[in-house]
């Protein structure tokens, strides 16, 4: 199971995460162009112009402060990035982005309810954000709740319909499931 788990945050990981400013307005077709994508070049054209768009805020300081948290978490630093995604909760309660990346700190920390919380809270601000739902998919993964798991994968399919790691996940889930009914 643990190998299961490892592979699928490896490519969640691979897809990245994505960092929300949910209120810009340019999302809403792009949103319809990732769901309504003919093929995965355009699918990735729609999601890097959606984690672009996701990447800016308004606040210069903000910026600055998830450059350094996501660094801190690149690099292994947990703890400091885990600070700096408090802080910028603290400062920009409503940026979605903030509590999607201390979720992302929580999980890598093995704390899968606070991530789990901090993922909701992430989707009460942006509920297309489908780095998120997948998170979502990976706490309860390694919860072994697979069920709940592929539900939340599929969810993030729903949403990216090309994305590579959610139909790989939902695909090693039923796998783990139909060995277990053997």
């Amino acid at each position: 199971m643990r190998s299961l788990i490892s592979a699928m945050a490896l490519l969640a990981l691979s897809c990245g995460f994505a960092l929300a400013d949910q209120d810009d307005p340019r999302l809403d077709p792009l949103f319809d162009e990732l769901r309504t994508a003919e093929d995965p070049e355009a699918a990735f054209r729609a999601e890097r112009s959606i984690w672009s768009i996701w990447l800016q805020h308004d606040d210069q300081q903000v910026e600055e402060m998830m450059a350094v948290g996501t660094t801190a978490m690149n690099l292994g630093n947990l703890e400091d990035a885990l600070a700096v995604f408090d802080k910028m909760i603290e400062v920009e309660p409503d940026y979605a982005e903030a509590w999607n990346k201390r979720a992302t700190v929580h999980y890598a920390l093995g704390d899968y309810e606070a991530s789990l919380a901090d993922i909701e809270e992430t989707l009460d601000r942006e509920p297309r954000h489908f780095g998120a739902l997948s998170g979502r998919g990976l706490c309860y993964a390694a919860q072994d709740k697979l069920e709940e798991a592929i539900r939340a994968f599929e969810a993030a399919l729903d949403l990216h319909p090309h994305s590579r790691g959610a139909q790989t996940s939902i695909d090693l889930l039923r796998e783990a499931l139909e060995g277990r009914s053997i």
